[in-house]
């Protein structure tokens, strides 16, 4: 069983299993991996988080890419445990009920970490209230602030009902947490009336870390005053205010003021943090992946192969230099093998094993620019002619607000359909923690191609990285850190000048054909022990350390700073 926790990671979503549909994207991912590695670490957390019993959403295209989203459908009693604890909340002048599910994140021993999926799903409340932990990034913008708020206040009172009274540490993953700060205000208020709110609040920051994953001002959770006022009630608001200002409320800036550590998730996303806020000192501890959830089966006999430590000690990893190319090219083909069965059953695209794959998969909207590849069909038709077969394998939902997301997806559908014949095109619908193993294993080279410097960190190359996959991305987020040119992957290098106009796309277009057909493409079929031996570097040099037990270890050292109660101070 688990110690008391030391340290309590609030987050809207996290990916706990493949079939529990409580995640959206890289946010999750990270929020989840971060709890599988603290199970495998033995380290006393727990993780709060919506029960989100309509997932994200069940992602259907059309034969032409046309986009539609339905709920989606499984049994929470399938995967966690109801519990009899009940509290309650106060949201927009009325009751709101909260009961607990727990799940129970297993380790590679038997140490396991609690995460709460809080659920307001009961009968005692209204129709309103039931659907708040319904659906993931759902409803509009009041809808979205109680939300916060059963995160945020009915989290933290949910952890002191079910006895966890010692935290030390409250860990805020992105401003949906922030409203944690106001839940440790309140208590201290409690507990000590006699303080002024600004000093409750200074005190409660000791308590408190934040990261931040958006490096766009537009991604951050704002809302009118009137509406906060009306939703939390008009002593919270005031309280708010005194991080946030009169006007706006803006929950990124309340986690700013109110935590006494704060990071971005790369080197790169720390700087363009500091430069939005440089009120705060704002550091950086770069994502990292759970290397046994991402790694492929034949990936995982081979390092059980040959370093038989893995699952406890990713750093080990670095001594995959000495596992023999043949080895290591065996492995992928059956990883390789199992993802073109699973393209070629879902779209009859005739995808071949022995053809150079392209693989890419983000969230369909624009900054993220999934179908930058696509720009011009036939420079692809030509680099296909002269350097060998190509097909690329592509997957990724658009929010289903984000119009011109899904007319991304639909662009990529007609490429793919003009291509036919000579380019081999596969879009596949709901990508998810198991699609995401399958491509990010069996790919030959992992594609990224966001718009810099709007890509925070990036986490799908560290899983390719994992399985011996290396990148070729535009150089942002992680890739800044883990790429060296030629050895784990290739840059794309475009014209900084260009980009923010017009011309950006156009230029990292022409940098991307110029790498494929100048580099990736001759490595892969012209020169294999090479590009073998690339592949081996991608896991000796970046996967040993892009993941999240090296990360995790970084927040105990620079941003925790508690007694684990199991071994070292740290």
């Amino acid at each position: 069983m688990s110690a008391n926790p030391v340290v309590a990671y609030f987050s809207m979503e996290i990916a706990l299993d493949p079939s529990v549909p409580t995640y959206a994207g890289g946010l999750g991912i990270l929020a989840g991996d971060t709890l599988r590695s603290a199970a495998d670490l033995g380290i006393p957390m727990v993780g709060v988080t919506l029960a989100h019993r309509r997932g994200y959403f069940h992602q259907v295209l059309d034969s032409q890419g046309r986009q539609s989203e339905e709920p989606v459908r499984w049994s929470i009693d399938d995967f966690a445990e109801r519990l009899d604890t009940r509290i309650e909340i106060q949201v927009e002048d009325r009751p709101v009920r909260v009961a607990a599910w727990r799940y129970r994140m297993r380790g590679v021993g038997d140490f396991e970490v609690p995460v709460f999926l809080l659920d307001t799903e009961l009968p005692e409340n209204d129709a309103a209230a039931r659907q708040l932990t319904d659906s993931l990034y759902g409803g509009d913008s009041r809808h979205r602030l109680c939300q916060e708020a059963v995160l945020g206040l009915a989290g933290l009172r949910m952890l002191r009902a079910l006895g966890y009274d010692e935290i030390a540490r409250f860990h805020l993953n992105e401003g949906h947490a922030a409203l944690v700060i106001v839940g440790l205000v309140e208590e201290s208020a409690a507990v000590d009336g006699g303080r002024t709110a600004a000093a409750r609040l200074e005190a409660v920051r000791t308590r408190c870390v934040f990261t931040t994953h958006t490096p766009v001002p537009a991604g951050q959770d704002r809302f009118s005053r009137d509406l906060v006022a009306r939703v939390l009630g008009e002593s919270r608001c005031a309280l708010l205010e005194i991080c946030a200002g009169k006007s706006e409320i803006n929950l990124t800036e309340i986690a700013l003021s109110g935590s006494r550590f704060i990071n971005g998730v790369a080197m790169r996303h720390g700087e363009i943090s500091r430069g939005m806020f440089p009120s705060y000192p704002i550091h950086s501890i770069t994502n990292g992946v759970h290397v046994r959830t991402w790694a492929t089966p034949a990936i995982a006999q081979l390092y059980d192969r040959h370093l038989p430590d893995w699952p406890r000690d990713a750093l080990c990893l670095r001594y995959a230099i000495s596992i023999p190319l043949e080895e290591i090219w065996s492995a992928h083909r059956e990883a390789k093998r199992a993802l073109l069965a699973a393209v070629n059953r879902e779209s009859n695209a005739g995808f071949d094993q022995d053809v150079f794959t392209l693989g890419l998969a983000r969230r369909a909207t624009a900054y993220k620019r999934l179908g930058l590849v696509f720009r011009d069909l036939e420079r692809l038709r030509a680099i296909a002619r002269a350097e060998g077969p190509l097909q690329i394998v592509l997957a990724g939902k658009a929010h289903p607000r984000d119009e011109d997301g899904k007319q991304i997806i639909q662009s990529i559908h007609r490429a793919r359909d003009a291509l036919r014949g000579d380019v081999a095109v596969a879009y596949l619908p709901n990508y998810d923690m198991s699609l995401a193993r399958l491509l990010c294993g069996g790919s030959d080279v992992w594609l990224n191609t966001p718009i810099p410097p709007l890509e925070a960190s990036g986490t799908s190359g560290m899983k390719a990285a994992v399985n011996g996959v290396p990148s070729l991305s535009i150089l942002d987020g992680w890739w800044i850190e883990g790429h060296v040119e030629g050895m784990t992957g290739w840059a794309i290098r475009g014209d900084d000048a260009a980009r923010g106009g017009a011309g950006g796309d156009e230029a990292d277009a022409e940098a991307l054909y110029r790498a494929l057909a100048g580099a990736v493409m001759p490595c892969f079929y012209k020169q294999h022990e090479q590009f073998v031996r690339i592949m081996r570097y991608a896991i000796a040099i970046n996967a040993a350390f892009f993941n999240s037990e090296r990360m995790l270890w970084q927040y105990l050292h620079s941003a925790y700073h508690v007694e684990l109660g199991v071994g070292t101070p740290v």
